[in-house]
């Protein structure tokens, strides 16, 4: 087998982190969110990495003209501006295990339905059945969050939702870029012009307060923007695209397996956040979409 198949331990051992990293960086998020607003924490993460992003450009020599400005900008605010809003301020109000679920599981399923409207995937029998199977999923992770005083959970959820079909919108828009565009220029304009979106965002839904940016200096914002930078934005994506383009996007997309397993359990072991078994059955049913989504399509799902 050639080396583009990437069989050898080094593609195993690179998803393997890819993986751990994803899985890694909810509870940060949720952490970091305890010392400065989400929004804001969200518009500095994309800030800093967007800023990363241009150091490596530069480096490496590699082209930064932006092909289809408009095209360009609206996948960055569907991508960045709208999801991250809404996953960071979701976040801070759900367990971190259960948005990782309804994150990772949704995401191959809004990509093929926001796909076929813009005629890029076909609805078939066997992708129906993964949209239901996920409908259902989500249902049962909803149904343990009803109640006055779970009222914060659940919005927290369904705002994780929103900002899943938001990014699958921004990636159908975005796919034509991908073939004239290099992935990590375009990550660039993506991220930067998201981040800069995220601005306005931040002083509408937080207001502003000079506090904020003093809050920067406290360890759990530290760390979180640490690892979400680090990790999650340069090592992950990294490891993502290598992994694409030897693996292919199914095989890459796999990671929705194992991500979330991971987020679950750092949840409860470290946050003592609530699974049981309406938690374990929701999260095998959503799962089981990701399963049947993942196997008859050619793209996989791109991560937060």
């Amino acid at each position: 087998m050639g080396q583009r198949e990437g069989s050898g331990a080094g593609h195993i051992a690179a998803f393997t982190a890819m993986a751990l990293i994803w899985g890694l960086t909810w509870l940060p998020m949720k952490i970091a969110s305890e010392a400065v607003p989400p929004i804001f924490l969200a518009m500095m993460r994309f800030l800093l990495a967007a800023l990363c992003y241009l150091a490596f450009i530069l480096v490496k020599g590699l082209p930064l003209r932006m092909e289809q400005p408009w095209r360009v900008i609206v996948a960055s605010l569907l991508i960045t501006t709208g999801c991250y809003s809404l996953l960071f301020w979701g976040v801070a109000r759900a367990p971190t295990g259960l948005s990782s679920i309804v994150n990772l599981s949704l995401m191959p399923i809004f990509l093929i339905l926001v796909g076929a409207l813009y005629g890029q995937e076909r609805i078939t029998p066997r992708r129906l059945g993964a949209i239901a199977l996920g409908v259902l999923g989500l249902v049962m992770l909803f149904s343990g969050r009803t109640g006055t005083a779970q009222n914060g959970a659940l919005l927290g959820l369904a705002a994780v939702a929103l900002a899943t079909l938001s990014y699958a919108w921004g990636g159908v828009v975005s796919r034509p870029l991908m073939r004239t565009m290099h992935p990590i220029s375009l990550a660039f304009w993506e991220t930067g012009i998201g981040a800069l979106g995220l601005i306005p965002v931040s002083l509408l839904v937080e207001g502003y307060d000079p506090a904020y940016f003093a809050g920067l200096t406290d360890g759990r914002a530290i760390m979180g923007l640490t690892i979400l930078v680090l990790g999650g934005s340069l090592g992950g994506f990294s490891i993502y695209l290598w992994l694409v383009r030897d693996w292919g996007a199914f095989r890459a997309g796999l990671y929705s397996f194992v991500s979330p397993v991971v987020a679950v359990a750092v949840g409860v072991a470290f946050a003592n956040e609530a699974f049981g078994w309406p938690e374990a059955v929701g999260m095998a049913v959503m799962l089981s979409a990701t399963a049947l989504a993942l196997t008859e399509g050619k793209r996989g799902a791109v991560a937060a």
